[in-house]
């Protein structure tokens, strides 16, 4: 088997659909397998998939996993020699999983790949970065822009990490490394899983040539959840990869951030935001 398609769902049965019809579409000249794991979903998700789905492999998780524990229960029935982690809320735009196979196939010194995404819009977004450090943490609380999240090259190119969206590793790798690290529930995950496999001594590249629609955020609209979530695998990130003077030196800049971020909301009198923001600090500031 070539690669193992790996879809994590939770409440996404019409992007699921929609997702899983363009990877029969898009996908010529390669042996793949499609793993469906699904995170207990209450919207049907399970049963579209028997019945308009049957020879995609499901696993109904009794409990929502998140994201990284979901992809390692996937991998525990993958067969591929490569492992093709794709969002529920993607659709293809061409035969990418094929030209993401032929690149990190040729090269063995590479362990992840992904393509270039695109919003709903046809826009360039959010594909790749660079693993989290102080420099991004610095940009984030002087709401510097990110500009480095896209290929606009027409060559594949190094980069820090790949978004988990679209993200092809060597299967012996993530089985190796046992996968995402399970005290990540969403967010940051593929950062550190990343950083290990860099310190294996493997390349992350993005190659353009390959190119997804992401339809980013569509399957999950709590806003104010979601930006705690962020900055709680913010700080686990830090704790599983760094230590001594730069940790601090992180999450100061982080918890500046927050303080900031509350005080500009205090003085708009934003009280949504201010609710969103206390939830973050305390969430952060929490020693578990």
């Amino acid at each position: 088997m070539d690669v193992s398609i790996i879809i994590v769902n939770y409440n996404t049965k019409t992007l699921l659909k929609q997702c899983l019809k363009s990877v029969f579409e898009k996908t010529k000249d390669i042996e793949f397998e499609i793993i469906v794991v699904d995170n207990f979903s209450a919207d049907g998700s399970q049963q579209m998939m028997k019945v308009e789905f049957p020879n995609v492999k499901l696993i109904e998780s009794p409990e929502n996993l998140g994201f990284g524990r979901a992809n390692n229960l996937g991998a525990k029935s993958a067969t591929g020699k490569y492992l093709m982690l794709l969002n529920s809320d993607t659709i293809l735009r061409n035969n990418a999983i094929k030209i993401l196979f032929d690149f990190i196939d040729k090269n063995a010194k590479i362990g992840i790949c992904g393509g270039n995404l695109f919003n709903e819009d046809k826009k360039p977004t959010h594909s790749y970065s660079s693993l989290p450090c102080f420099t991004q943490e610095l940009k984030r609380l002087l709401l510097i822009p990110n500009r480095n999240y896209f290929n606009h090259t027409n060559k594949p190119q190094k980069v820090g990490y790949i978004t988990g969206a679209d993200l092809m590793i060597r299967a012996e790798i993530f089985n190796r490394l046992n996968g995402f690290d399970s005290d990540f529930f969403m967010y940051y995950e593929e950062s550190e899983l990343t950083y290990r496999v860099k310190k294996e001594g493997y390349k992350v590249y993005s190659v353009p040539q390959a190119e997804i629609i992401h339809l980013e955020r569509k399957s999950f609209s709590d806003n104010g959840n979601r930006l705690e979530m962020i900055f709680k695998s913010c700080k686990i990130y830090y704790k599983k990869t760094h230590s001594g003077l730069y940790r601090i030196i992180t999450n100061s800049i982080i918890m500046t951030t927050i303080i900031s971020r509350l005080i500009i909301f205090s003085i708009l009198r934003n009280k949504k935001k201010i609710n969103q923001w206390k939830l973050v600090l305390k969430t952060f500031t929490n020693k578990n």
